[in-house]
């Protein structure tokens, strides 16, 4: 099966660690490219071609300032990342109260004796 264009899926987008740590560093704000290629140690050229993906899926955007190109967060389009993974946060909401609810009758157990 082949699987999705990089630039067309933003779960392939955020699948490379580079990138993941990009939006990061824009929690922040908005920052050059070249502080960008700095904290992430790689090379201005490398971090540019990591946001081009990340501005085509829609993740973050730029705008130019004199020479250089800003980048800033878009998280809005992490919602389809949100959306499927809350159905896992209300497994694992499930899951601890069973966990709570087993510690809980451990404890009245062990009071009782």
């Amino acid at each position: 099966m082949a699987r999705a264009a990089t630039t067309s899926d933003v779960f392939n987008a955020i699948a490379e660690p580079q990138r993941r740590e990009l939006l990061v560093l824009l929690r922040a704000g908005e920052r050059p490219v070249t502080e960008l290629a700095r904290e992430l140690g790689t090379t201005q050229p490398g971090a540019s071609k990591h946001l081009r993906v990340l501005r085509e899926v829609g993740l973050v955007r730029d705008r130019r300032e004199g020479r250089q190109r800003l980048y800033a967060l878009d998280a809005g389009g992490l919602r389809p990342v949100h959306e499927w993974t809350g159905g896992f946060e209300r497994f694992w909401g499930e899951s601890l109260d069973r966990l709570d609810a087993y510690v809980r009758d451990l404890d009245r157990t062990r009071r009782e004796t």
